[in-house]
């Protein structure tokens, strides 16, 4: 608001200084031709000073804007260092240990019950197993049955091989 007023008054001025000019030169010829040209001097130092006044009041009003980006940037640096604290608060290296110790006693105790489990079979049990076992892979491995005749001792030769004769290459003319 400030700074529209300046400039208003800025505008006034600048009027004032053209029609003083104008009367001035009507004047020329008379003594107030001087007086109204010191006077013209005059408000050209306060058209300089308002300007000056604009410039500072437009400079103030960057700072202000940047100084509440400012603001905000530490309000925001401000609430995430308490956020991490509640969160440093909610799990201590006290606690982190005792959630480590209650799984590996967990750990413990699940590798017990496997091991009772793997002891708790019998002889018997086992075998079962074991016979399971082999009924399954000589399912899966059918293999032919073995001729009981015995094999000839010599192999009859195999009939030879009748040669074709080779195509004769022609040299191309």
């Amino acid at each position: 608001q400030q700074r529209d007023k300046l400039k208003q008054y800025q505008k006034r001025i600048s009027l004032n200084l053209e029609r003083e000019r104008a009367l001035a030169r009507q004047l020329l010829e008379e003594e107030k031709a001087m007086l109204l040209l010191k006077k013209k001097r005059y408000q050209e130092q306060l058209l300089d000073k308002t300007e000056n006044q604009i410039s500072n009041l437009e400079r103030m009003v960057q700072d202000i804007e940047f100084t509440q980006i400012e603001m905000k940037v530490i309000e925001g640096l401000k609430i995430g260092n308490e956020c991490l604290n509640k969160m440093h608060q909610v799990m201590s290296i006290e606690e982190v240990e005792r959630i480590i110790g209650e799984t590996q006693d967990a750990v413990e105790y699940q590798r017990q019950i496997d091991e009772i489990l793997a002891g708790s079979l019998t002889e018997e049990d086992e075998d079962a197993i074991l016979e399971e076992l082999n009924a399954i892979t000589q399912e899966q491995m059918e293999l032919p049955e073995v001729p009981s005749e015995p094999l000839p001792e010599k192999i009859p030769e195999a009939s030879p091989i009748k040669n074709r004769p080779k195509p004769e290459l022609v040299a191309a003319s």
